[in-house]
């Protein structure tokens, strides 16, 4: 059931940002030239998910309870899309 979305590999092939869903929950992987973040979120602590659209990618702010958004960028917006649909599918409050 495991999906994987990496962002556009066009303007950073090297740095791609990740997101992975599971049964659980939703791991965001920000990767930059020295260091990164990942951060596993329960689909039951996501209260929002907000999509930037550029004019070629996407920017997806994840809202999670009680600790800071999580910014994942350069989705092409039809994979934008598709994650928030999965998230907004899986969160409890939210689908």
């Amino acid at each position: 059931m495991a999906e994987v979305f990496k962002s556009s590999g066009f303007k950073d092939p090297i740095n791609r940002d990740v997101v992975e869903f599971n049964d659980k929950g939703v791991s965001f992987r920000v990767n930059r030239l020295i260091g990164g973040t990942d951060n596993f979120v329960f689909y039951s602590d996501i209260s929002g998910v907000e999509i930037d659209n550029g004019m070629f990618f996407s920017t997806i702010r994840i809202i999670p309870r009680a600790r800071p958004e999580i910014i994942i960028k350069n989705f092409t917006r039809g994979d934008a899309r598709r994650i928030k649909e999965l998230i907004l599918a899986r969160v409890p409050s939210l689908g």
